[in-house]
């Protein structure tokens, strides 16, 4: 089911994983989501990475490639779908490849059933230039292609071809991206995705619902009208305090930051971060968001612990 249709019933419940590391299984997967499937969750994001370019020893001599760190987004895409009969909403990136291939991985996932995406620009640091050269600047113009798709557009004439009906999710920043000059550009730029087709937003990690809430407003009154639903990360340990705002560039509220600090155990700060977590998701469906996005870096134990406390065991 669409995403946009799933929400339309109610509010929705969504988790986002990390493909495991090249040559990894996908055990580790199955086993944090097993721990996760009995509760009421709608779709599961699988992240895509781009290439990285880096140095290896070939017939004696260094050489510069391509390296994809965690290859394997529509495989386990497939293989989700299967094992939980759950939908998965694979993310499909700007950079890493050209809008050929793109259309290719697009004509994949159109046939094994996947009916959402969802699409970023993703980062660009270690790219060679054939690639950057290659790539899209900016996801509006990756979301424009999609759009284009469903509605029986393909970069290659096609002789009786179908439209593909895919439902496109992008992102917003409630703190503005690290690269904007400010929140109301950012902004600006976001409707420019909607206006080629997105057809809903999933929010960078929120610690704060009054942040989400000014954002919504703020995006409503650009007239950006689709379904933003706001994303939640659980800090569970006064490390990822610290670490979270570097990587990300989020802001974590003082009152939060201040009872991590007064733990005087990794069990007690595990405790009031789940708490914390739990009373913002409920905040947060309180005020009338569609659902929450859960980013679970791949650790299902703290997700488990939120959703414990406020769906019950």
């Amino acid at each position: 089911m669409k995403v946009i249709d799933k929400i339309k019933e109610g509010q929705v419940l969504s988790i986002e994983i990390l493909p495991p590391n090249r040559g990894q299984d996908i055990e580790e997967i199955y086993s944090a989501l097993d721990q996760l499937m009995q509760y009421p969750i709608n779709f599961i994001n699988v992240t895509r990475h781009a290439p990285e370019m880096t140095y290896v020893e070939l017939n004696e001599r260094i050489v510069k490639v391509p390296k994809v760190k965690r290859p394997g987004t529509v495989g386990i895409t497939a293989a989700l779908m299967r094992r939980y009969n759950v939908d998965v909403v694979p993310h499909v990136l700007c950079y890493g490849m050209n809008k050929y291939q793109i259309e290719d991985m697009l004509i994949d996932l159109n046939l094994i059933g996947v009916e959402n995406l969802f699409v970023i620009r993703g980062e660009y640091e270690n790219q060679s230039a054939e690639v950057e050269k290659e790539s899209y600047r900016h996801a509006s113009e990756l979301v424009k292609q999609i759009s284009n798709m469903n509605k029986c557009e393909y970069l290659y004439p096609c002789e009786n071809a179908h439209p593909t009906n895919f439902c496109i999710g992008v992102a917003g920043y409630p703190e503005k991206h690290f690269e904007s000059p400010n929140l109301e550009e950012d902004t600006r730029h976001l409707k420019e995705k909607v206006d080629m087709g997105a057809h809903y937003i999933i929010t960078q990690m929120v610690f704060d619902a009054n942040v989400y809430k000014r954002f919504v407003e703020m995006a409503r009154a650009l007239s950006i009208n689709v379904p933003i639903i706001p994303g939640i990360k659980p800090i569970v340990s006064l490390k990822s305090i610290y670490s979270i705002p570097r990587k990300f560039f989020v802001n974590i509220p003082e009152s939060f930051v201040r009872e991590m600090q007064e733990a005087k155990t990794e069990k007690e700060e595990f405790r009031i971060g789940v708490d914390y977590t739990a009373r913002l998701v409920e905040e947060l469906l309180n005020c009338g968001a569609p659902g929450i996005h859960v980013f679970t870096m791949g650790r299902g134990q703290s997700t488990k612990a939120v959703f414990e406390r406020v769906f019950g065991k």
